[in-house]
């Protein structure tokens, strides 16, 4: 059966559909020696040898993996400065997997890795909408007028941000932690929000992204996912998010 090539090639596990399409686009995809730039290309994957920069393609067993990602780690597969990469807390994982999304070299928490294109893709695409829950730690005391700015949304150099839930957790005149969830995947969101509003971020932990809690796992921990907790959509399944206590530990 004929499927599109980007859509083999996120199945192989090497990248998302997203990425896949770019890929296409540049060149570097061949099927059965000629090079294929056409979207919506439609091949045999059992019939066809697909390449990718030169390297074949193999459909893999899908894997799910849930990762406590530390502060100090960038989320690549490698990094062109040499800083030490999630996949470097990642032994014993024998499956080619890659992040879904991002968190920031300087953020702590959950990040879902796996070798399934199109589920990342219903994950990570700003139509489906996605909820990502964060623990933000705020400079100063925020007041609820700035509180109910986060909630209609901000508008940001790259455009109005769609609106986010904010709850207070605990404050101080010093600092104001906040639980903030956003339903986009924009570079450093939550940190240029709090700019926006005028206090600055001084530390950010990602608590649940879509379905998916960190629960009592600690930094640096990972799982495997069990098939029942697999969903698209944003309904947490399991687990209920962290209280205030304990927040960074």
């Amino acid at each position: 059966m004929k499927e599109r090539l980007q859509k083999i090639i996120a199945k192989s596990g090497i990248t998302s559909r997203r990425k896949a399409e770019e890929l296409i686009e540049l060149g570097c995809v061949t099927v059965d020696g000629k090079t294929v730039n056409k979207l919506g290309t439609r091949v045999d994957s059992k019939a066809s040898l697909i390449r990718v920069s030169g390297k074949p393609i193999q459909l893999e067993e899908k894997v799910y993996i849930l990762f406590y990602k530390p502060k100090g780690f960038v989320t690549t597969l490698c990094d062109e400065f040499n800083r030490p990469t999630v996949m470097d807390l990642l032994r014993g994982v024998k499956e080619r997997v890659f992040p879904v999304g991002r968190l920031d070299y300087d953020t702590e928490g959950l990040l879902l890795l796996t070798n399934d294109g199109d589920y990342t893709n219903k994950l990570i695409h700003p139509k489906f909408k996605v909820p990502k829950v964060y623990i933000a730690k705020l400079k100063d005391r925020v007041e609820p007028e700035k509180i109910t700015v986060l909630r209609r949304g901000i508008r940001l150099e790259d455009g109005w941000t769609k609106p986010a839930k904010a709850v207070i957790l605990s404050q101080t005149n010093a600092f104001t932690v906040l639980k903030i969830t956003i339903y986009e995947g924009r570079k450093r969101q939550v940190k240029r929000m709090a700019d926006a509003i005028g206090h600055p971020l001084m530390e950010l932990k990602r608590i649940q992204f879509g379905p998916y809690s960190l629960g009592t796992m600690q930094k640096g921990q990972w799982r495997y996912v069990k098939q029942y907790e697999i969903r698209s959509n944003g309904t947490t399944h399991h687990g209920d998010t962290q209280g205030t206590e304990n927040i960074w530990r």
